[in-house]
């Protein structure tokens, strides 16, 4: 395929996918990157070099192609989102990117909803664990291991809403209060309106994967977290269509809390998932109060975003949280972190997030060593206080690096670790 600003390595390979949609990874994969806005051009380049570095200690190498999105994108196409990118995406299956800015309240829609959306990246995968040496604000760091399944798709972050004061708002305070019988509901003067789609078949596909995950990680549950008790129609409903997954799909593998209760006395078959159920301001609570007793968490797309940034905020903040979104046979790295501009090109920030999202998709692509070197060498770097400013501020006696610097203390670890 050809691309209009944009180059495609001379060297390297195409990832390929199979009829059950796995990934078919060669030694030489030619993989698309967005350093993206902000921070990106600092945490992009040092993610690069650190997944570079963990290809070569196992016998691959990665060929980078750079594509682009946002700021970087307005430059080179005066656009936010160019179809090089989405091609880019498409053809190469597994991407990553760095953090993109969203404007509050005005200009363009999320550009990281947009691709979730273009390239129908379905699932939202972040797991969340605690490195040693990260300062935490909580006692016991260690206790949380989590892996949060968010819907992506759908929820508000669909972006059906209309502006109060247009014409559209006022239809549909219309059709609410008059055809519909909420007379009450809605109060008098401007009003801006929304509408928040739950559907039967992205929901159960999500559940799906959290499930699978489970199996596949000897996981013990996957708790289905909603708001159900109030939006009975959405968030009940994506209870009970999480609920109908696991009963009709998954025989023995699979047991409801009901059933483990009531029929078994609270004594789980072995190897079985049990799936149960939270309403989620009692799971913000749960995650403190009773933090090893989750850990897959499948929910729709506003209750992921909530729950997945306040697990991160337990194992040290967002700097070190990572992300990757999942589609069938397709997927996309990504931090959980913003792109805090004014740092910008201070060569400063941690990279952690983006170099351990990458972690994620070197997993996606069936290279499990040098996922593991990537992760433990993150961790040894950080618990030898050599670290970042946002971690050395909180520490004593440690080494305050710059952004490349940490990254290039990462990549000689991994090659230690593998000699």
């Amino acid at each position: 395929m050809s691309y209009d600003k944009v180059d495609v390595p001379a060297d390297g390979s195409r990832i390929e996918v199979d009829e059950g949609d796995e990934f078919v990874v060669p030694d030489d994969p030619i993989i698309p990157i967005i350093f993206g806005d902000g921070i990106g051009v600092d945490v992009g380049p040092a993610a690069q070099r650190v997944l570079e570095a963990a290809a070569e200690a196992t016998g691959r190498e990665i060929h980078w192609m750079r594509v682009y999105a946002g700021e970087s994108a307005r430059e080179k196409y005066d656009e936010n989102l160019p179809e090089d990118t989405l091609a880019a995406m498409r053809e190469f299956k597994v991407s990553i990117k760095g953090p993109l800015t969203t404007p509050v309240g005005a200009g363009f829609r999320s550009l990281n909803v947009a691709l979730r959306k273009e390239l129908d990246l379905y699932t939202n995968v972040r797991p969340t664990y605690h490195l040693e040496g990260v300062p935490s604000p909580v006692k016991a760091p260690e206790q949380m291991d989590m892996v949060t399944f968010r819907e992506n798709t759908e929820d508000v972050y669909a972006g059906i809403e209309w502006e109060a004061g247009t014409d559209g708002a006022e239809e549909v305070r219309e059709f609410v209060e008059d055809e519909m019988g909420y007379d009450s509901t809605i109060h008098d003067g401007p009003v801006g309106i929304g509408i928040k789609p739950i559907t039967e078949f992205g929901t159960k596909r999500l559940v799906r994967n959290a499930i699978d995950y489970a199996l596949e990680h000897g996981r013990d549950s996957v708790t289905l977290v909603h708001k159900g008790n109030i939006m009975k129609f959405t968030e009940g409903a994506f209870r009970d269509w999480g609920y109908e997954v696991a009963e009709e799909e998954y025989g023995d593998a699979v047991i409801t809390e009901d059933t483990l209760w009531n029929e078994r006395d609270g004594e789980p078959p072995e190897d079985a998932v049990v799936v149960n159920d939270r309403i989620a301001d009692n799971m913000l609570q749960q995650i403190l109060t009773r933090t090893d007793q989750y850990n897959v968490l499948a929910m729709p797309n506003l209750n992921g975003d909530y729950l997945s940034d306040a697990c991160g905020a337990q194992i040290g903040g967002l700097g070190i949280a990572p992300g990757a979104n999942l589609g069938d046979g397709r997927m996309l790295a990504e931090p959980v972190h913003g792109s805090a501009p004014k740092y910008a090109g201070q060569d400063k920030v941690n990279p952690s997030a983006l170099i351990l999202s990458g972690r994620i998709m070197l997993e996606q692509m069936g290279w499990p060593k040098a996922a593991d070197l990537v992760r433990d060498a993150v961790e040894a770097t950080i618990s030898a206080k050599e670290v970042t400013y946002d971690i050395h501020r909180q520490i004593e006696g440690g080494e305050k690096l710059a952004t490349s610097e940490f990254a290039a203390a990462v990549a000689d670890r991994i090659h230690e670790m593998a000699e």
